[in-house]
């Protein structure tokens, strides 16, 4: 969950929530959110795409998700009847997600599934999945009691950890990669991960949040001189590109949503924190009824957007923290330009040369940014679980279940005797960790006045 300090705080708004900016200042804000948070919107569709070998489709389901996106951030912005926090919040497809889609895929393509069924599979298990956060927005402030700070904290670093593994092998050229581990390659991601690192310690804010932007196409560039670059596949592209409903079909696979409920689940209390500090920023309240009716509304739009995604060929959506920092930067903080950010990413979806030239980035590259971004999931749980003053039992339930979650993804065979839908749920590192750490959390007794782990 987003925390934001008292300096990042905006003094002065140039443009309150309810203000409507000319075109001109709405759009180049808008740009400025854009630029935050595009990287955030197609990377999850290139890893998951990569990684199952869907890379004939990767144009048309990145349109998929920046469509998918910019109806989202619409309906956030604007709050249609009670779906939406009618607050400046951009939606796009969630890292959180990543390892559970990507477990899916890999249950169905170890059946010997096309990559019809998988990607069939995936949004038929996300289009049900996100029913759950739909009915969670009612109360969603109970959450709490069973998703505590260590329980989340273990979860989320639990997805950040194994994205790593995702990352340091695009670096290295991909899973199969003849060239694997060449210098060449390394020398790729390097060139991106110290730009990143470089560009994100600047004292310009504006490089600081479009750090990965920049990073990527430096590293396109140099991608280029070395010749890494053919751009022969662009010809074939198709000029306008619209999603069609489950153009794939629509599968469910039972052990495919069990992970999903959970990750929901921790998705919404997420988007609250999101929410919180997004109304911080914005200058409008965080406690009382106005606010926890925004909540509600922002968590039940978290849950029709990613139902509206999955029907559009896209994975789950969320609502992205990015545009906080962007709100600070900016102060404009007007739900209108929400609808100038939807109106880009639409048009840019509906062009599918932009997911095709994405398409031709090369593993290395988009390892040396994805290293970065999945490092920060991970570092984000950590975070979280700092934020808890952490007793014997505490450490218990993170040791126990980070174990579990690390050792399962490490060693999968340890469970190649167990019943295949048993084997197929607990093979996801989230699922059985995140499992552990809920019953753990609710079956060990409390330490009152236990020594405290400093």
């Amino acid at each position: 969950m987003s925390k934001i300090s008292d300096k990042q705080v905006n003094p002065e708004l140039i443009y309150h929530l309810d203000d409507r900016p000319s075109f001109w200042p709405a759009s180049f804000a808008a740009l400025q959110h854009v630029l935050a948070s595009i990287v955030g919107v197609v990377t999850p569709t290139l890893i998951v795409a990569g990684t199952l070998g869907l890379g004939e489709y990767i144009p048309y389901l990145i349109s998929c998700a920046l469509i998918a996106s910019g109806i989202g951030t619409f309906i956030q912005s604007k709050k249609i009847g009670p779906i939406g926090a009618g607050m400046l919040c951009l939606q796009g497809t969630s890292f959180a997600f990543l390892t559970a889609i990507l477990s899916a895929g890999m249950i169905v393509k170890g059946r010997g599934g096309s990559p019809e069924e998988i990607l069939s599979t995936i949004f038929g298990v996300s289009f049900c999945a996100a029913f759950v956060e739909v009915f969670l927005s009612r109360f969603v402030h109970k959450l709490q009691r069973i998703f505590t700070p260590v329980v989340t904290g273990t979860i989320i670093v639990l997805i950040g950890i194994p994205l790593i593994k995702v990352a340091v092998t695009d670096i290295g050229g991909g899973f199969g990669a003849e060239n694997f581990g060449s210098l060449q390659n390394l020398l790729l991601g390097g060139i991106v991960l110290v730009s990143v690192i470089v560009l994100n310690r600047s004292k310009n804010p504006v490089l600081r949040l479009s750090s990965i932007v920049i990073a990527l196409t430096l590293g396109m560039l140099a991608a280029f001189f070395m010749g890494r670059l053919d751009f022969s596949s662009l010809s074939h592209v198709g000029i306008i590109s619209v999603p069609i409903p489950f153009k794939y079909g629509f599968n469910f696979d039972m052990a495919a949503f069990i992970p999903l409920i959970i990750l929901f689940c921790v998705s919404a209390l997420e988007t609250t924190g999101d929410l919180t500090a997004n109304a911080t920023i914005s200058k409008e309240p965080v406690t009382g009824p106005v606010y926890l009716e925004r909540i509600r509304g922002g968590v039940l739009a978290d849950g029709v957007n990613s139902i509206i995604a999955a029907t559009l060929n896209s994975m789950p959506s969320t609502t992205f923290s990015q545009n906080n920092g962007v709100i600070a930067l900016t102060g404009v903080a007007s739900r209108y330009v929400g609808m100038y950010i939807a109106a880009i990413l639409v048009i840019m979806g509906l062009f599918p040369i932009f997911g095709a030239v994405l398409q031709t980035m090369p593993k290395p590259v988009l390892g040396g940014a994805t290293l970065v971004m999945f490092g920060t999931v991970a570092v984000a749980g950590i975070r979280v679980l700092a934020s808890a003053k952490l007793d014997r039992r505490d450490m218990m339930i993170i040791s126990i279940s980070i174990g579990m979650g690390i050792g399962v993804s490490m060693v999968p065979d340890v469970l190649s005797q167990l019943p295949e839908l048993m084997r197929n749920v607990l093979i996801s590192p989230v699922a059985i960790g995140a499992m552990t750490a809920i019953l753990l959390s609710l079956f060990l007794p409390e330490e009152n006045g236990s020594l405290m782990v400093e």
